[in-house]
């Protein structure tokens, strides 16, 4: 046999083991891979439906899908019976997978309860169709709250903003009785208020007409309003001049206070000097004249005496 060709057969039959070695490798690996990859598989809970905040979650509304350890949503759930009678405070698409953090705790209540947050409230307005921005106002939109009526001790009606940038939780409708008794739909919209602006609103709501005016949910500014009244509509858009102010009597000037009053000393007059006593007359000189035994006393006259 030929050398040549032994050669030639030689290299081939090498060529060939290495070939096939390395194509063993790499199939090995691959189907590894697939091994691993199938065995890190995952179950999830996904939803079967669109679930819209305050729906309670039941059996039928969710199901369990499979995904890979590394595509597991942080957050979601193993286990079907974790979701169940809990209620939806965001909302969750078809085939979305279910997040602790679109849940609310399970006993927390039904509805609309577990959205609100801690420290604010929901109240629920009743508006008309025109109010209600022709029902474009859906949840999740903010709103300014506007309320017509005739405040006190005024001749015509008054238009005033009462809340601005306000949340809508719910939009809807409910049945009420008309004048006749008869059922009539009214529209009802909820919203996200704290206790302060609830009173505003029910006060609003009770003694006027409200209507909802919609704005841009980035516009968080609050405008600084003063109202309209019924005149301004027919004065061109501007304010009735301000009556005139009654006239006052110009009042006398005041005169200037008097000085305090300086006390005045009285002086007390010394008492009059007795008058003069009168002159005492000198008595007449006297001797005694003794005549033996009889002892007498003779005055002797003034004329006598001086001589």
């Amino acid at each position: 046999m030929d050398r040549r060709f032994l050669t030639v057969l030689g290299v081939s039959l090498v060529f060939a083991l290495v070939v096939s070695s390395v194509f063993y490798s790499m199939t090995s690996r691959a189907g590894g891979t697939k091994k691993a990859a199938a065995t890190d598989m995952k179950d999830v809970v996904v939803a079967t439906r669109p679930l819209s905040v305050g729906v309670m979650v039941k059996p039928a509304d969710v199901k369990l899908d499979r995904v890979s350890g590394a595509s597991f949503p942080k957050g979601a759930f193993s286990k079907v019976e974790d979701v169940l009678d809990r209620p939806v405070v965001s909302n969750i698409l078809l085939d979305e997978p279910v997040l602790d953090g679109r849940l609310a705790a399970k006993g927390s209540g039904l509805g609309l309860a577990p959205t609100i947050p801690l420290g604010m409230r929901a109240v629920t307005v009743r508006v008309n169709d025109v109010a209600n921005v022709a029902g474009f106002v859906l949840p999740g939109m903010h709103v300014d709250v506007l309320v017509t009526g005739r405040p006190p001790n005024t001749d015509g009606n008054m238009t005033a903003t009462a809340l601005q940038n306000v949340l809508v939780l719910s939009s809807g409708t409910v049945m009420q009785a008309d004048a006749r008794g008869q059922a009539i739909q009214s529209p009802t919209v909820t919203l996200l208020v704290s206790p302060d602006d609830a009173e505003t609103l029910t006060l609003a709501g009770s003694d006027g007409h409200i209507q909802l005016i919609l704005r841009n949910s980035s516009d968080s500014n609050i405008e600084k309003t003063y109202g309209r009244q019924v005149t301004e509509l027919y004065n061109g858009g501007r304010r009735a001049a301000p009556a005139p102010a009654p006239k006052t009597v110009a009042a006398a000037p005041k005169a200037p206070p008097k000085p305090p009053a300086v006390p005045t000393q009285v002086v007390v007059a010394p008492p009059p000097l007795p008058p003069p006593a009168a002159p005492v007359a000198a008595a007449p000189p006297q001797i005694v004249v003794i005549r033996g035994t009889q002892r007498s006393v003779e005055t002797i006259p003034n004329g006598v005496a001086s001589n």
